[in-house]
């Protein structure tokens, strides 16, 4: 290794492997946007960066690429016009398997130390991420910047920290003595060496490009395996941004940029289902929808396979000190980048006689009404709800709008379509809200986009049977919960903890159960059918690589 980036970054590591130990609060990126973080230009030279692609090939060097014209088209309304260099699927694993042996001799402080080195990088390019994913994803700008750079920056982090202290805790060699009584103890002297399971995929998605494709990849590269990132064909940018970086610091570390490769295609073709199926693909890390996450791990068998699927994330509404309190905090949750959040709610159940509060009993319409008022109070300032709403990043997401509307059921809240003052070509719609009972079938499947159920149930106890169930047979990322009865909020723990669902209890505050922080929360828990891991945690780190020992007699 020409630079020694881990000795460059051996005290961030070691802070973030003791900030994942302890789960308190700490993150060595800023996660605001201000001058005295990331210097008075950064956020113009990040914008200028954008801009210079726009409508011109995307200079990335990939050995043997044609070039493709790319699908994406910004939410807002941007033309983007820019085209990538494509590998074939043959291609791209073949160069990543000769990257391979030299990237597996460099061993874990090469691995690790490139991986921190890309990480420092991607930081100091967080504006040019953070317009790449905007008008990509649909995100507000200041979501952009932050859940697309700097929060998915400590993902990736915390994926390599992991990933350090399980191979750190593996000795390099040992002496090993058996007694034997009176005779000569035999002794053996044995050396233990970590390898990669191989070429690793990962598969980007179209809201969170960078968020959810960083722990794989980190833990991937971390570990000593190539990867290859297939972005989703709308999002490519944020993703070939992120690649172009990888490859320079490979470059500069002295290795075979081809350990980290863009694989790139158009829309409805089968090169996520041919890279996800090679035989010579080891990993494969999946964030979307069920039916392709399904399909990825009932048929790329000869890969350890993480995924992260779609879900019905539910809220149990039993009893509050403030409803408005309650209310306020559900209504931003369900507003944030227009609900495309796989944490996000969508079926609240509330018991149709209604619930408890510090001013009496009030009933299901008044629960039902003071969630639709904090939504239509939310987004009734046309200049500022764009910014929190984000854009629709689909089509298929704003004919979902379409299809809740046309289910027949009770409207709470209205989605309106809103004009952006800068972009008015943005795809922008507020949340629609409808009435259901417990029985509705619509309740029973998810509605990925801002599209939300106030469902009436027979009691809490049903609530809480519903939301378990549902967790258990359709998935969920997030399960929130509002009571005052402790026996309530232990009930929802315990029916938490059989379905797998990471549990909030009585949010009111400026923490929203959408919310996922590095380093102390576990995003997903591979317990029920929305993931098969957690982000991050031992276990997804653990089988990216493989301990092989040489033993001799001393």
């Amino acid at each position: 290794m020409t630079v020694d980036f881990f000795a460059r970054h051996q005290a961030v590591l070691e802070e973030a492997v003791r900030a994942a130990a302890s789960r308190a609060y700490w993150t060595p990126f800023p996660e605001s946007p201000s001058p005295r973080n990331y210097g008075e230009t950064a956020n113009e030279e990040g914008r200028r960066a954008f801009e210079a692609v726009l409508g011109t090939d995307f200079p990335l060097d990939l050995p043997g690429a044609t070039r493709m014209p790319g699908d994406e088209a910004s939410p807002f309304g941007l033309d983007l016009n820019v085209a990538y260099p494509r590998l074939s699927p043959e291609q791209a694993v073949g160069a990543a398997a000769r990257a391979l042996a030299e990237w597996r001799r460099a061993g874990p402080q090469t691995w690790v130390g490139v991986s921190l080195e890309i990480l420092h990088r991607l930081n100091r390019a967080s504006f040019e991420l953070a317009y790449a994913v905007q008008h990509t994803s649909g995100q507000g700008f200041m979501m952009a910047f932050q859940a697309g750079g700097p929060h998915a920056q400590d993902r990736g982090l915390e994926a390599v920290a992991y990933a350090w202290k399980e191979m750190a805790g593996i000795p390099q060699q040992a002496r090993w003595e058996k007694p034997q009584g009176k005779q000569e103890p035999l002794r053996m002297e044995k050396q233990y060496t970590i390898v990669p399971r191989g070429v690793a995929l990962v598969i980007g998605c179209s809201t969170f490009p960078t968020w959810n494709s960083y722990p794989g990849l980190f833990a991937s590269l971390a570990t000593g395996n190539t990867v290859i990132v297939k972005p989703h064909p709308t999002a490519i940018l944020p993703l070939a941004i992120t690649v172009r970086i990888a490859r320079e610091v490979l470059a500069e570390a002295g290795v075979d940029p081809d350990v980290v490769q863009l694989a790139v295609h158009a829309v409805g073709d089968d090169t996520a289902q041919v890279l996800a199926t090679h035989p010579e693909v080891r990993i494969v890390d999946f964030t979307g929808g069920k039916a392709n996450g399904e399909w990825v791990e009932q048929h790329a068998r000869q890969a350890q396979v993480y995924t992260e699927k779609s879900g019905v994330n539910a809220v149990i509404v039993d009893s509050a000190d403030d409803v408005k309190a309650v209310a306020r905090n559900l209504a931003f949750s369900l507003t944030l980048y227009s609900g495309q959040m796989c944490t996000a709610p969508q079926n609240i159940y509330v018991p149709r006689d209604g619930i408890r509060t510090a001013r009496g009993h009030v009933g299901f319409d008044e629960v039902a009404g003071e969630i639709a008022a904090a939504l239509e109070n939310l987004t009734a300032d046309a200049a500022k709800a764009p910014e929190l709403l984000g854009a629709i990043q689909s089509p298929a997401t704003e004919a979902r709008i379409e299809a809740a509307e046309e289910l027949g059921l009770p409207v709470l809240a209205q989605s309106r379509p809103l004009v952006h003052s800068q972009f008015p070509k943005a795809r922008i719609r507020t949340p629609l809200l409808l009435r259901a009972e417990a029985g509705h079938p619509a309740i029973q499947r998810e509605w990925f986009g801002p599209v939300a159920f106030v469902v009436a149930t027979d009691s809490t106890a049903h609530s809480i049977a519903l939301a378990g169930a549902g967790a258990r047979t359709h998935g969920a990322l997030t399960l929130s919960a509002y009571t005052t009865d402790q026996a309530v909020a232990q009930a929802v723990r315990e029916t938490a903890e059989q379905a797998g669902v990471s549990l909030s209890l009585n949010l009111t505050g400026g923490i929203f159960v959408n919310q996922s922080a590095a380093f102390s929360d576990f995003h997903g828990t591979g317990a029920n059918p929305a993931a098969n891991a957690a982000l991050c945690d031992t276990a997804f780190v653990a089988s990216r690589f493989r301990v092989v020992q040489t033993r001799w007699h001393v």
